[in-house]
């Protein structure tokens, strides 16, 4: 199973719930969280770019007790700058100038393209384990994240809370009262894009509706403005969540589109 984070905020966790949080603060990914020895972490840093576009900062990957750090075009193992292909206990490192990936023995693989989209894999003995933007992993969508006991939480409260402490960062968390627009004028172009022949394979693999919300939520986002990252990160998030259910993705990038 699979979580990812992509484009303008958006989220899918590794029980399949879909949702955006803006935070720029420091925040727990995905961690390993029983109460003794924690196997592995992932943490996350956005921030806008000069495009005014949300973009991963930086990455912090903690995998028993070595360290990474990630930048685009640069890892950084417990201090000391490393060239890739890197192994070192139980950690393998690699990447090219599109992907980061790292994975670990002890049953994690992280892709970053080095620009806004994140996902981690693992494996199902973390089931019920993990906590942090991902979710528990429990297989049972809202419960235990956006439902707690007798709580509920939005979207950016659930985001907020997974926030790292840094006594000397300061950093300002999103509004937890807004509410999303429902830029339901955008429905038909998004579902001709997330239908093209090219997606002929994944129809049946993916919650297509959802992939729709999230790129209705882009095209509001960037105001009718046609620049790429609001058309394109969200289908493409469809195409590589299709190839990763075992599907076969068409050519659907074009000259002139993304």
């Amino acid at each position: 199973y699979v979580c990812s984070t992509w484009g303008n905020n958006h989220f899918k966790t590794f029980d399949g719930d879909m949702y955006q949080f803006s935070g720029v603060c420091e925040y727990n990914f995905v961690s390993d969280c029983r109460e003794a020895y924690k196997e592995f972490s992932v943490h996350i840093q956005r921030a806008l770019n000069s495009n005014g576009h949300p973009v991963i900062q930086y990455i912090l990957v903690k995998v028993k007790d070595t360290m990474v750090y990630l930048k685009p075009n640069l890892v950084v193992v417990d201090g000391r700058i490393v060239k890739t292909p890197y192994y070192a206990s139980g950690v393998l490192i690699e990447s090219n100038e599109i992907y980061t990936k790292i994975y670990a023995k002890l049953g994690m693989v992280l892709m970053w393209n080095q620009q806004d989209a994140l996902m981690v894999e693992l494996d199902n003995k973390f089931n019920n384990h993990t906590c942090g933007l991902c979710g528990d992993y429990n297989g049972i969508q809202i419960y235990n994240e956006f439902i707690n006991g007798d709580a509920s939480y939005n979207s950016i409260t659930y985001g907020n809370m997974q926030k790292i402490s840094k006594p000397n960062v300061k950093c300002q968390d999103p509004d937890e009262t807004q509410a999303l627009p429902s830029c339901n004028e955008h429905r038909d172009e998004c579902q001709r894009l997330l239908t093209s022949p090219a997606f002929a394979d994944c129809r049946l693999r993916l919650n297509l509706e959802m992939y729709i919300q999230a790129c209705m939520q882009d095209k509001c986002a960037c105001k009718g403005k046609d620049d790429s990252f609001c058309l394109c990160s969200t289908i493409s998030e469809y195409s590589r969540q299709c190839s990763h259910a075992g599907g076969h993705p068409g050519e659907w990038r074009t000259q002139n589109f993304c």
